[in-house]
């Protein structure tokens, strides 16, 4: 099939050219990767498709959450697509991809679309690919998109480069006031969801969501944000209370910046930010070829032995072969 006729099949609906063109843009082959700029070429570059970005500490119930949630969505209409990745063995390099089993509903929903997929080597939280697969999604019809990092941490932040909104998912008894105001994903937050506000977490819950409300408000406003934002709510997931009200904050937030003119501003930064990785990961390969391998393998030789620095070996390898550094601006 040529990369123009899956994009027709792909714009129409069907879901089994939605997981093919999602297999050949994540392939590292270069004549798939060569079809893949092709699909990706021929599909529209303008889309409403609200982009929402998810994160948690394992345990806090990401899975749980996106299907209460994703269910609450489809059945008012909206057709909801789901990219989860999950972490890759550093030893054997493979993934288990259980989302699909942990959101059993979700994924009968014909108006529903999971796809799992692995990190890899990635840091950042998301796999090599998501964002062209959140582009793909979008191009099929989904007007949500979530994306569900491996977990959470200080560094994981590339989902913030790829989406409209970014949402925290956290424990009841996640932490006090400072780790509150901790630099990092903080930072990135727009809402702080408290989970497992039910039974006898309810009380901790409010707790912890006061105690995250408290740091926000230390966080200097970011000029993309209305009064208020970001800002802490509670819910339960396996109760299906709060949903209502994370999705009227999530689309108040993303209607004010698309008004606002931020939204288009934000998604051209971030055509900018994957535009300049691209061109890292570019040399990174080319950096891997020959004749380049070998004259890093004399020069790693001469590393390890002690006769050059590490720093002054890069730059006699850049000079070499990209010639010498532009002058500084």
């Amino acid at each position: 099939m040529s990369p123009e006729d899956l994009a027709d099949r792909l714009q129409s609906g069907d879901r089994r050219a939605l997981a093919r063109a999602i297999t050949l843009v994540e392939s590292a082959r270069p004549d798939h990767r060569a079809r893949a700029l092709a699909l990706l070429e021929a599909l529209p570059k303008e889309n409403e498709t609200l982009r929402i970005g998810l994160s948690g500490t394992p345990g806090v119930g990401k899975s749980t959450f996106i299907e209460s949630f994703g269910l609450m969505l489809t059945g008012a209409g909206h057709r909801v697509a789901v990219l989860a990745v999950d972490p890759s063995s550093a030893r054997s390099g493979g993934s288990i991809l259980g989302d699909k089993t942990r959101m059993e509903r979700l994924s009968r929903d014909p108006h529903a679309f999971i796809r799992p997929s692995p990190a890899q080597s990635e840091l950042g939280g998301v796999a090599r690919r998501t964002r062209e697969a959140a582009t793909l999604c979008a191009a099929a019809g989904y007007d949500v998109v979530l994306i569900e990092t491996v977990g959470v941490g200080q560094s994981e932040v590339a989902v913030a480069h790829m989406t409209d909104l970014f949402c925290l998912l956290i424990a009841p008894a996640g932490g006090d006031e400072l780790q509150g105001v901790k630099r990092g994903i903080m930072e990135i937050a727009d809402l702080v969801l408290v989970n497992k506000a039910d039974g006898a977490l309810a009380a901790q819950a409010e707790r912890t969501c006061a105690d995250y409300a408290g740091a926000l408000r230390l966080l200097r406003r970011r000029p993309q944000d209305p009064e208020g934002v970001p800002k802490a709510l509670t819910l339960s997931a396996t109760e299906g209370t709060g949903l209502d009200r994370a999705w009227s904050e999530m689309t108040a937030l993303a209607e004010w910046r698309r008004a606002e003119g931020w939204r288009d501003r934000r998604r051209a930064d971030q055509a900018v930010h994957w535009f300049e990785d691209e061109v890292r990961h570019a040399l990174l390969r080319r950096l891997s070829q020959e004749p380049v391998k070998g004259a890093m393998t004399d020069l790693a030789a001469r590393v390890a032995s002690g006769e050059i620095a590490p720093a002054t070996a890069a730059q006699e390898l850049l000079d070499h072969w990209l010639g010498g550094a532009p002058p500084d601006r």
